[in-house]
């Protein structure tokens, strides 16, 4: 009778044990784990990552017996190690006709970390920076002590149909997660951006470099414009954002596409930064001048209606265009 109270005891504790590590998994977000998770790993861990990486362009779940062939590893020890790969939220194993193992996101975060820190380009993070619909950006220190911003591009988080009908990404690979491959095209099409933009002159933070699904930028300081209710001069400001949509139509030949306070930031020194660039087209969209008539639309009304400023439309719309040579 005691052992079969000892047994039914032990069976709460794991259900009670594997209930905490869902929810705290749950609550937790993907770069949260990959952040705290990254110090822990041994090179071994890593090479069993890159090889599921590698093999889910073929297998939704890679079989277990081929994890080991793109390591150096023995078998037996990558046994022990999936286990621990698993309970630690990197990878999450799937059973039926055969064993296998995809990566979580935390797993893609974590390789696209040791890639940045291989590079010489990550040393340490520090505290979340915002978590968005598309995007956690956390700041971080550079080996030279520089503080840089990391994005952990997002799409899909919340409605891959959604997101799709946005923006048009093409996927490549059969197995890969639709969110990942999303996510690595916005970063490679945000990076471009910000390349050319900065070096326009544009104030967009300075991109330093990107892996997989992550971009790693100048630090961003400060808010985003809705947060600021009052400004000692709106029109300065106002004035601004339109001077940085000027250059980047007229000198980078660039429209953001999804321009809203929400991706404004008002810095310390009340000087303005665009972020979210994944979305930008060119001036040789089709669309081109439709979609900056609806950047400048979402800047000036609301410049209209919470700083009761008398900018029109027309106005804007014409000092980003004076002088511009249509590129056709």
């Amino acid at each position: 009778m005691k052992m079969r109270v000892r047994i039914e005891i032990g069976r709460d504790c794991t259900k009670a044990l594997k209930w905490f590590l869902s929810y705290y998994y749950l609550i937790m977000s993907a770069a949260d784990i990959a952040v705290g998770v990254y110090p822990k790993l041994e090179p071994e861990d890593l090479q069993i990552l890159e090889s599921i990486e590698l093999q889910m362009k073929r297998y939704e779940y890679v079989p277990e017996y081929n994890v080991y062939e793109p390591t150096s590893l023995p078998p037996q020890e990558v046994a022990y190690r999936l286990p621990n790969l698993r309970k630690v939220g990197l990878i999450r194993r799937r059973r039926g006709a055969y064993t296998g193992y995809s990566l979580t996101k935390a797993g893609y975060d974590t390789l696209a970390i040791n890639a940045l820190v291989k590079a010489n380009i990550l040393e340490a993070f520090g505290k979340p920076l915002g978590v968005g619909k598309e995007a956690d950006v956390y700041d971080a220190l550079t080996p030279t002590g520089t503080q840089v911003a990391v994005k952990f591009h997002r799409l899909g988080r919340t409605s891959f149909k959604q997101t799709k009908r946005k923006r048009g990404y093409i996927t490549e690979y059969a197995y890969t997660p639709d969110w990942h491959r999303q996510s690595r095209i916005a970063t490679k099409k945000e990076y471009r951006a910000l390349e050319i933009l900065y070096q326009k002159g544009v104030a967009v933070p300075k991109p330093f470099k990107r892996n997989r699904h992550v971009l790693v930028m100048s630090m961003i300081e400060g808010e985003e414009l809705y947060h600021h209710s009052e400004l000692p001069n709106p029109q300065e400001v106002l004035d601004e954002i339109l001077n940085n949509i000027r250059k980047a139509y007229r000198n980078a030949h660039i429209i953001h596409v999804d321009l809203s306070p929400y991706n404004i930031i008002l810095q310390p020194s009340q000087h303005i930064l665009i972020i979210d660039w994944a979305q930008h087209v060119t001036i040789k969209h089709p669309n081109a001048q439709q979609l900056l008539k609806r950047d400048l639309q979402n800047v000036i009304r609301y410049f209209q209606r919470k700083h009761s400023l008398g900018t029109k439309l027309e106005e804007g719309l014409a000092y980003v265009k004076k002088d511009t040579i249509e590129q056709k």
